[in-house]
């Protein structure tokens, strides 16, 4: 599958460098994988009950809280205190995620779960920033509802040199609520 993959993606891109048509090739094999690999066990409890207690504790936050804890993530990646950093990385959801992610056999290249204010909850990875709230692929899956799925276009990865998409899709609880949201790196290299 990596091979017919790569090729409709070379394909498609001697025709219109990034047309749609490159775009569409990396959608259906991005989806199949998801859905077969992720979707089940975003239902952990490990999540679930993560997300709601961050949505709990973080119901009462402003948009210029938001902002500032954002500003505060964005400050510990440029190389300041890492305490915020090192929470979220040491906490039981990043943890869970790392082990899914090295069990993917390089599939997925990152996982990040986000609460419904798009917070980050637990990553496998540290994110660039904090809050995805402002990012196609929180609105375009928790902002679509209880059934949100997106699969961003295909990207090379500047640090790996790996050509990668996004899958983002909802959470929900036991009742089928809307909680928060995932994103899911995937190699379309080694998909």
């Amino acid at each position: 599958m990596r091979n017919t993959l790569t090729a409709a993606l070379m394909a498609a891109t001697m025709i219109a460098p990034w047309s749609a048509r490159a775009e569409e090739a990396h959608v259906a094999p991005v989806t199949d994988y998801v859905k077969a690999n992720v979707a089940p066990w975003i239902k952990d409890p490990v999540i679930v009950n993560a997300v709601n207690a961050q949505n709990a504790k973080n119901a009462g936050l402003a948009q210029a809280d938001v902002d500032g804890l954002d500003k505060e993530w964005r400050a510990e990646v440029d190389g300041g205190d890492r305490k915020m950093i090192d929470e979220v990385l040491n906490n039981a959801v990043s943890k869970f995620l790392h082990e899914k992610q090295e069990a993917s056999e390089g599939v997925i290249s990152e996982i990040f779960v986000m609460d419904a204010k798009g917070l980050n909850v637990g990553q496998s990875d540290v994110t660039s920033d904090y809050w995805q709230g402002d990012e196609a692929k929180f609105e375009k899956s928790f902002g679509a509802g209880a059934d949100g799925f997106f699969v961003d276009e295909a990207e090379k990865d500047e640090s790996t040199q790996a050509l990668q998409s996004q899958a983002s899709m909802t959470i929900v609880d036991e009742t089928g609520a809307p909680i928060g949201a995932v994103t899911i790196g995937i190699n379309l290299d080694a998909l």
